[in-house]
């Protein structure tokens, strides 16, 4: 009898245990305590920035810390496995680049986890324009003279990126695919590397961000030949996309958005979502983001999913078809 007691009294500290814990991640009690971002990319980096610049607003609409964490190395990954393992209660997230859509088994056959499956898309932040540019001085005015010179002698163009199998690698491989002419990759560990090497010379041409190459094109350093999204930047209004120049299926969208591990509730990633399109639409947060040169992306949740499978889809096919190899 007395045993039976004691079992009922264990199970009811448990059960109030359980319930206790419960309520502690309910959705309806969210967000009760601080929210880590984690950051696969360094301060500074485009990611970061609008990361930083819109969860700031975010934060004082929940009423709670969100602190930022950078998380860099082994290409994103190591970012996007400690969000994939962790507890889906909305305590957790990620805000990641385009280049999230790289990381699939497909291409990184070791993966500690499966992209599509583990990390729920909730809202892009923005899509920062990533543009086609060339040193100055080298006299090329358009994106025709550009492919017309290498054509003219295959094989010698060569163009920088921020490393093998990201967005920037990516982003010249759709473009020259579809412009149809050879060129050397040159991988350098960052955007100011890769930038640096068309500056000098050394490199004929770079897809990068405006948040890196602006300050450039505004001294003459660089000459922006074209974005690469699917409609001209707000902050270069007069220079065309390279689908416009003539070059299909050479567009490359480079958005920021949030993730949370599967699992989340439904309720907790659809205040994510409602909080964080509130915030990149306040007055101050837009202007902020627009002088960064970030394009606003008013998606849903079901409509950034679709574009993230679409991407995933698209990314494995652009590998297989140009012959990247990532480690």
């Amino acid at each position: 009898m007395q045993h039976a007691r004691l079992f009922s009294v264990a199970a009811a500290l448990l059960l109030a245990g359980g319930c206790a814990a419960t309520a502690q991640t309910s959705p309806s009690n969210w967000p009760s305590k601080t929210i880590r971002a984690i950051v696969p990319l360094s301060a500074g980096s485009a990611t970061d920035i609008v990361a930083r610049t819109v969860l700031e607003q975010v934060s004082r609409q929940l009423g709670q810390p969100i602190v930022v964490e950078n998380r860099t190395g082994a290409a994103n990954t190591i970012a996007m496995n400690l969000v994939a393992k962790s507890d889906p209660d909305g305590y957790t997230i990620l805000i990641n680049s385009a280049a999230h859509t790289m990381k699939q088994k497909s291409i990184y056959p070791n993966l500690a986890f499966d992209t599509a499956r583990d990390l729920l898309p909730v809202i892009p932040l923005g899509n920062v324009p990533t543009v086609l540019v060339v040193q100055a001085s080298k006299g090329y005015r358009s994106v025709q003279d550009l492919v017309a010179a290498a054509k003219a002698k295959p094989g010698a163009m060569n163009y920088s990126s921020t490393g093998a199998g990201n967005s920037s690698h990516l982003n010249a491989e759709r473009f020259r695919l579809s412009a149809g002419f050879e060129a050397v990759h040159l991988p350098f560990k960052g955007a100011p590397e890769a930038a640096t090497e068309v500056m000098a010379g050394r490199a004929d041409f770079l897809f990068t961000t405006l948040l890196v190459t602006m300050p450039f094109i505004q001294d003459k350093k660089l000459q922006a030949l074209a974005v690469s999204g699917q409609q001209r930047a707000l902050a270069l209004p007069d220079i065309p996309t390279t689908e416009e120049a003539g070059y299909k299926n050479s567009y490359y969208n480079f958005w920021i958005g949030m993730f949370v591990p599967a699992g989340t509730p439904d309720a907790i990633r659809e205040r994510l979502h409602a909080e964080t399109r509130k915030a990149a639409a306040n007055p101050d947060v837009r202007e902020k983001l627009t002088k960064f040169g970030v394009d606003p992306m008013d998606l849903s949740i079901g409509q950034f999913s679709a574009l993230v499978s679409d991407e995933m889809k698209i990314n494995a096919a652009l590998v297989t078809a140009a012959g990247i190899r990532v480690e």
